[in-house]
């Protein structure tokens, strides 16, 4: 989705000075002007890739960006990274190369995978997969990067736009124990917490956890401020009330304003809502799990992006269930 987020955005920095401290000696390490520094790729620069890559950049990271579309790549360039031509481009000029990418069939076209440009293009580099994909398909990944004499490590991240540019997302990683311990440090700048999770794809699997938590929360949410609306409540008097009480949290205190104002403004678009709720339900039926609340919303964020709100925010999905009651279903 590019990813959608329970965690806490609204303060900047979490206020732990040893945390910080701690931060900072790694980041020292991982960026010693005394020694020569390995330029680090970034490779997708979408809603959350181009938050991302920037606070990379703004913390002083030898960054090389590409992008499909260069034009994103501006704010990157103003904040001293450096553009690359093209995805071979990145490899050539980075040892580390971060994919923040929309799906699968995105990695594989900048890899070469399933080409002759693929283990040259891998070999020897550290592939850093932040997106989120189906866990079958990044072990397959995996599988095949460490077979060209590459390395591998799965990172995806449970946030949204606000917390990737508020550089408070979290990172649950897999992979390689040698592998993560080295490029733990470089996604400080980017993430409030990095989890080691095991094995690949235990960090995907844990990723669509989250997601699946927060798919349904949202979607109780979107369903408790239509009832009250339609029951001739005061809106603004719901959020006060849900904010004093046990319910509270920083997903309601996020999307609650947005529903009760109609505000739309994407932060996890509807469409990768229900990407991610695909992926979610895949898992689910290769393991023989119920996922009985995962099933209604697959049916409402379909209903969603049938009526062309693919790229609207997901509490949208107001707008679905809103026409389900003038259908009185």
């Amino acid at each position: 989705m590019d990813s959608i987020s329970i965690n806490r955005f609204t303060n900047a920095r979490p206020a732990n000075t040893v945390r910080l401290s701690i931060r900072k000696i790694r980041m020292a390490a991982h960026n010693n002007p005394g020694e020569a520094r390995q330029s680090v790729g970034f490779i997708g620069l979408g809603t959350m890739g181009a938050a991302m890559a920037l606070n990379l950049a703004k913390a002083g990271t030898r960054l090389v960006v590409w992008n499909r579309t260069p034009a994103k790549a501006g704010l990157h360039v103003a904040a001293g990274a450096d553009p690359a031509q093209n995805a071979p481009d990145v490899f050539a000029r980075s040892q580390t190369v971060i994919l923040m990418l929309a799906d699968s069939e995105a990695i594989d076209t900048v890899l070469g995978r399933r080409t002759s440009a693929f283990a040259s293009r891998v070999s020897g580099h550290t592939l850093i997969h932040m997106g989120t994909t189906s866990p079958t398909y990044s072990r397959g990944l995996e599988e095949d990067i460490l077979s060209a004499g590459g390395r591998y490590v799965e990172a995806p991240v449970s946030g949204s736009r606000k917390p990737a540019e508020a550089g408070q997302l979290v990172a649950m990683l897999a992979g390689d124990a040698n592998a993560i311990a080295e490029v733990r440090p470089l996604l400080d700048s980017m993430c409030r917490e990095t989890m080691v999770c095991g094995q690949v794809p235990n960090a995907l699997l844990m990723k669509l956890s989250v997601n699946l938590f927060l798919i349904a929360l949202v979607t109780g949410l979107a369903e408790a401020v239509h009832f009250a609306d339609h029951n001739g409540l005061d809106l603004n008097q719901l959020m006060a009330v849900l904010n004093v009480g046990p319910m509270a949290s920083d997903v309601s205190r996020a999307k609650a304003p947005k529903l009760v104002g109609r505000d739309f403004e994407v932060q996890a678009a509807i469409s990768n809502v229900l990407e991610n709720n695909r992926l979610i339900a895949e898992v689910a039926r290769e393991a023989g799990i119920a996922s009985p609340l995962l099933d209604v919303c697959h049916e409402l964020y379909g209903e969603a992006l049938a009526l062309g709100l693919g790229a609207a925010d997901m509490v949208a999905v107001l707008e679905a269930i809103e026409a389900r009651s003038r259908l009185g279903r």
